[in-house]
């Protein structure tokens, strides 16, 4: 069967029965890539404990295997809350201006990447092949190989990667993200990101070998592999989707109305409060759309506990009621704001059934939110992507209305274009879209990232059982965005 896939990453979510549904994102991923072949998926339990960590939990789920670790609640403030989202997920997404950082905080999180490190290292054997994965794990590859791990050992970044004078925000950076030296290979959304961290190497001392970089003793290659979707199970399940009960509410709510809409974590990178400003812009410079439209924002909280996420969400609200009571009545409610998740059926019914898909961050490493609604539309009568030129799928989906989210007159125009634009034009932009997706899927992902970390030959039997990955996800599995 060849050699195990380990896996890793900051969350593992465990199924609380075998029929339980999974949990969207990676989690399912990974369950899908494990369900049938050799291998295990490490991390975090979910769980907090108020003291120290004690020894890891092994769980077999359906014949997946998990390995498990507990946080303390310091663990969870200084790394998890501290360093990990409060400085490193803004600085990467070019907000320099909102990271807080503490030497306690960065104390924490090489902490518990040693933690992982130690809990792990029993377990690997001489020729398991690791995947690590995102922002809070980037110092675990040297922390293994301290441990004395040969194994080939890969990373994948899912968030950007900002240029070097913005990673060198980050006090003592080399001693976090030097860390992603130690790899065999980090992979990269896109190629700016890719090269940005290259650009970051070299300014620090590193070496441009012929097949990556040598900083500091480590060889290390880079390389840009766009994350996708499950391109043809997405198609399947948005179809049954749009004749659900759920959407059809939705519908006979609408009234004739024309829906726009935008699906998105609470999350200062996503551009709410312009995509809330570039709506009010369109119904103040075309008056003839005002009760004909309306904006439905889809936005579960994350990390309410650090304070610009708080902030963020009291931002959002101020302007909803705003443009609500400025321009709405008794009949017609211009913007709809759901503070919950969705299960992907209900989402992909919603995705199929909206004119238009806004999707427009400030910064995304991807946004799978743009590629899932491409792939839920009626190819015959397909919907227009408004889409961030921020957004890394902002490179594949160039039939999209591409748009600088800061520029709210060019938004509203583009909005009020896709609205107003013709069946032939929708079907020319959404068709060679749609081919790229099925074309480049989730599984085609996973398999050129490990045949480049691996090697082709040795990949072949490596992905003999990896098929699925990324696929086969539950039609009831909860929201999770990116």
């Amino acid at each position: 069967m060849g050699p195990r896939l380990i896996i890793v990453s900051n969350r593992v979510a465990v199924p609380d029965t075998p029929r339980a549904p999974l949990a969207g994102g990676m989690a399912v991923a990974v369950k899908a890539a494990l369900k049938n072949r050799r291998g295990m998926w490490f991390g975090w339990s979910g769980k907090v404990s108020e003291e120290s960590v004690g020894e890891s939990q092994a769980v077999e789920v359906n014949k997946i295997n998990y390995v498990l670790v507990d946080l303390s609640k310091n663990d969870i403030q200084e790394y998890y809350n501290g360093l990990a989202n409060s400085v490193l997920w803004p600085i990467l997404h070019y907000r320099v201006d909102l990271q807080e950082y503490s030497r306690a905080d960065a104390s924490g999180y090489l902490r518990v990447n040693r933690m992982f490190a130690d809990r792990l290292s029993p377990l690997l054997r001489d020729d398991d092949v690791i995947w690590v994965h995102d922002y809070h794990l980037m110092v675990l590859g040297r922390d293994l190989r301290s441990r004395g791990h040969r194994n080939t050992i890969g990373f994948f970044l899912h968030t950007p990667c900002a240029p070097p004078d913005i990673l060198q925000a980050l006090p003592h950076h080399r001693a976090i993200l030097g860390g992603l030296a130690h790899y065999d290979l980090v992979g990269f959304q896109t190629e700016n990101d890719r090269d940005n961290f290259a650009h970051y190497l070299i300014s620090q001392g590193a070496t441009q070998t012929r097949t990556g970089y040598e900083f500091e003793g480590q060889k290390v290659r880079l390389g840009a592999f766009p994350v996708s979707i499950e391109t043809k199970a997405y198609m399947r399940l948005a179809r049954n989707a749009g004749r659900s009960a759920m959407v059809s509410l939705v519908r006979e709510s609408l009234s004739g109305n024309r829906l726009v809409l935008g699906v998105d974590r609470l999350d200062y990178s996503k551009g709410i409060p312009d995509r809330i400003k570039a709506f009010e812009r369109l119904l103040e410079n075309n008056p003839e759309w005002r009760g004909r439209v309306t904006l439905l924002q889809v936005t579960p909280k994350s990390r309410s506990e650090i304070r610009q996420y708080g902030e963020i969400e009291t931002e959002v609200t101020g302007l909803i009621g705003k443009v609500n009571g400025r321009f709405g009545d008794a009949a017609w409610t211009p913007i709809r704001y759901v503070n919950r998740s969705y299960s992907r059926t209900v989402l992909a019914g919603l995705y199929r059934a909206a004119d238009v898909g806004m999707v427009t961050p400030l910064r995304d490493g991807m946004n799978l939110v743009a590629k899932e609604y491409v792939a839920a539309q009626n190819p015959d009568d397909p919907g227009v992507l408004v889409l961030s030129q921020f957004a890394g799928a902002a490179k594949e989906l160039d039939g999209a209305l591409i748009v600088n989210p800061h520029e709210t007159d060019a938004v509203a125009a583009a909005l009020k274009r896709a609205l107003e634009m013709p069946l032939e034009e929708r079907r020319e932009r959404h068709a060679p879209m749609l081919d790229h997706l099925l074309e480049n899927d989730i599984k085609k992902w996973a398999e050129d990232y490990l045949a480049a970390l691996v090697g082709a030959q040795p990949a072949r039997s490596l992905l003999a059982g990896i098929r699925a990955l990324f696929g086969g996800q539950s039609d009831q599995a909860p929201l999770a965005l990116r």
